[in-house]
């Protein structure tokens, strides 16, 4: 049997022992695999990666639950940490090249940290020296780091889009320091395109692409200080700013809304409108991602995203379009989050009109499930 061929087999090993939460027998399998002389790379990024991220689709699908989701990635990461501390490992480290030092570090409020643990690995195995910082980390602290450290490059790592004015702030204030970034993670767009759009000095899709890039040649050093108008002029209109500083009064002013508009919403037991205004505030916070990038395609994304979630809950796509309707009543003074807005209704009706148990009907409200968090 090729690697290849047994990639499948392993990770059907390593999902069944993670989602049962048996980190012992997950660990085996891991161990195992390397004592069938599967490289470690390739055991990273072809098993453990794919098991993680089948992980969240399970989740989305509402095939396992929340605790199912926090058991499996718990026992991936000790999986993790067993095949990172493993003689195999070591000896590839301390044998390879010395191709440099790189900090590796999740944008602050970004506490997905396997895609960034995956990568650190994959950078000691192909020979560099690896600060890995971790989940969520100040950027007052990383570019602290930096000075003292005096790191080739750094590696920012985000999944949330909503980190993304974040991740602008640590890219233009590590280039500030001379060091070149580069950007990963779903954050960045299934492209890259928003890690160019933010100026990092590179991009890659997984480890496996960010150590081949380090290794065709160093990242230019950067020269010059930016501003974030300087990437992204049209925050000129301050309509990003006004948005976000007023994220709290929108979602008062949408729960209120709903209120009048729809008697039901009234009678919620106090989880539902707390799980409710959540859901809500998710909504703005990717409406101010949006307005930062200036692509409605990452708000209709959330959306659809969003409306599939709730589908498989049982809970009508349409249950969207209410709160919508009433931001976009409150903003209606701002062109570009009118359009975002617009756009997002949408791709919401889309899913409603391929759903035969979802609803458009602008009275149905959001019902205090909570699942788009």
């Amino acid at each position: 049997m090729t690697h290849a061929d047994g990639f499948s087999a392993w990770r059907e090993k390593l999902w069944t022992a993670a989602v049962a939460g048996d980190e012992y027998a997950a660990t085996d399998a891991g161990l195992a695999a390397l004592d069938q002389d599967i490289p470690l790379e390739s055991l990273l990024l072809e098993v453990v990666a794919p098991v993680q991220a089948r992980v969240g689709r399970e989740w989305e699908a509402n095939r396992i639950t929340v605790a199912q989701e926090h058991t499996a990635t718990a026992v991936n990461e000790r999986v993790l940490a067993a095949l990172a501390h493993h003689p195999t490992a070591r000896a590839a480290a301390a044998n390879g090249p010395a191709a440099g030092r790189v900090a590796v570090a999740c944008i602050d409020g970004e506490w997905h940290a396997m895609p960034a643990r995956i990568l650190a690995e994959v950078f000691r195995l192909r020979g560099w020296q690896v600060d890995y910082l971790g989940a969520q980390v100040p950027t007052p602290h990383l570019i602290s780091h930096l000075h003292r450290t005096a790191c080739d490059v750094v590696a920012l790592s985000s999944s949330i889009p909503t980190r993304l004015p974040t991740a602008h702030t640590a890219v233009t204030a590590c280039q500030a320091t001379g060091t070149p970034v580069m950007a990963g993670g779903a954050a960045f767009g299934p492209d890259g395109r928003y890690a160019r759009l933010l100026g990092a000095d590179a991009w890659a899709a997984d480890g496996r692409a960010a150590a081949d890039r380090l290794a065709a040649g160093p990242l230019p050093r950067p020269v010059a200080p930016r501003q974030a108008v300087d990437d992204l002029p049209h925050l000129d209109d301050q309509e990003y700013t006004m948005v976000s500083r007023s994220a709290r009064r929108l979602v008062r002013d949408v729960m209120g809304g709903l209120e009048e508009r729809i008697p039901a919403v009234a009678d919620y037991t106090p989880r539902q409108r707390r799980h409710t205004a959540e859901d809500v505030a998710h909504i703005v916070e990717f409406l101010a991602a949006a307005l930062y990038v200036d692509d409605p395609e990452l708000f209709g994304r959330f959306l659809t995203w969003t409306a599939g979630v709730l589908t498989a809950r049982g809970v009508p796509a349409g249950t969207l379009l209410p709160a919508l309707d009433l931001l976009g009543g409150r903003l209606e003074d701002f062109p570009r989050a009118s359009a975002l807005l617009a756009h997002g209704r949408d791709a919401v009706r889309a899913v409603s009109a391929h759903s035969p148990s979802s609803s458009t009907d602008d009275d149905v409200p959001l019902t205090g499930h909570g699942k788009i968090a």
